[in-house]
């Protein structure tokens, strides 16, 4: 668990996006059309998923609440301006939060199916794909944990340089340099470049949080049947690439913790009523907010997974990435009034 020092807080970094999220009645086959139920913009990208998570949490008076700020590009357009005063509203951060006038917004057009609560993206990189290593000015951060995502959607980052090293390499290394614990996170990409990006960064990443889709990527392990020992193997895996501390493995089942030391963690996720369920847009970074929100407060792994489940769970009731997150204790309300399955 992170060590008890004076910092406080999570700096996050990495994509700040707008999601378009369109409800639409049914997946069409090319060339078809399907009608859009409904519309929203709603924040979008790791960083700024976790952090107006971590603000809504942060509601509960009981619930232990630290700085959040955020690091990134946006551009100079309404999209932008709608970032920057949206995280002004939950009470973030944006001193490294900056424009360029080199890009827009980065945007994604989410299309989400009513019945079902699949989704599929189309993004704009913008001006995420501008955020490189010399983003963030670590002289006078406070924060504890440095969290980075998502890889593989970050250019400037994801590239090599004639050394070897990618801008994410060097980044995480001056993060660690100024005392903070290093998070990273992946987003779900379909392509063949996940070693090639990920190996020169992750021995620089004290915590990994991946889901089954990309871990399967990573370690090679195959995850269609996603199980504590499955799960284990692929985490195994990937710390033997270089993760120095911790890798976490979350899926729709359950998710799994495991030390360098060995020492194995396991959680079942919650059973959410079908009728409840609105979309699972950004329930990745729900789990990630209960996760991390944990780990900051210095629980035990067991209990972050736990809390990582119940946020998770909590965002499936609405089509926005944060729309259905409450405070803290409702979130933890909901786990044990609905139940966590067996895993």
């Amino acid at each position: 668990m992170p060590p008890t020092t004076p910092r406080q807080g999570l700096l996050a970094a990495g994509n700040f996006i707008v999601d378009h999220v369109k409800l639409i009645d049914a997946w069409p086959s090319q060339d078809a059309l399907v009608s859009i139920l409904s519309e929203e913009s709603a924040n979008g990208g790791g960083p700024y998923n976790l952090t107006k998570n971590l603000s809504r949490l942060f509601r509960d008076p009981e619930a232990a609440a630290f700085p959040l700020a955020a690091a990134g590009l946006v551009g100079d357009d309404a999209d932008g301006r709608w970032i920057l005063d949206d995280c002004a509203a939950h009470g973030i951060d944006t001193t490294h939060l900056r424009l360029s006038e080199n890009a827009p917004t980065s945007y994604t057009d989410v299309m989400t199916v009513a019945s079902t609560g699949r989704r599929t993206f189309f993004h704009q990189r913008g001006a995420n794909a501008l955020f490189d290593e010399n983003g963030v000015d670590f002289a006078g951060v406070t924060a504890r944990i440095f969290y980075l995502g998502y890889l593989l959607l970050l250019d400037a980052l994801d590239a090599k340089r004639p050394d070897g090293q990618t801008g994410a390499t060097i980044l995480l290394r001056r993060a660690t340099a100024a005392g903070l614990t290093t998070v990273l996170d992946l987003v779900s990409e379909e392509s063949g470049r996940f070693r090639e990006v990920l190996a020169p960064a992750l021995p620089e990443a004290d915590v990994l949080l991946t889901n089954e889709f990309e871990a399967s990527r990573l370690s090679g392990v195959d995850l269609e049947s996603f199980t504590p020992e499955t799960a284990r193997a692929a985490a195994a895996a990937i710390l033997e690439l270089g993760v120095r501390r911790l890798v976490v493995i979350h899926a729709p089942a359950g998710a799994v913790a495991l030390e360098r030391g060995g020492s194995t963690h396991t959680s079942g996720s919650v059973r959410v009523p079908e009728e409840e369920i609105k979309g699972a847009l950004g329930a990745g970074d729900a789990f990630a907010a209960g996760f991390l929100h944990g780990f900051h407060e210095s629980k035990t792994l067991g209990d972050c997974l736990r809390l990582g489940a119940c946020v998770a769970a909590s965002c499936l009731r609405h089509p926005t990435p944060s729309g259905g997150i409450p405070p803290l204790r409702e979130c933890v309300a909901l786990g044990e009034r609905w139940g966590f399955r067996d895993f």
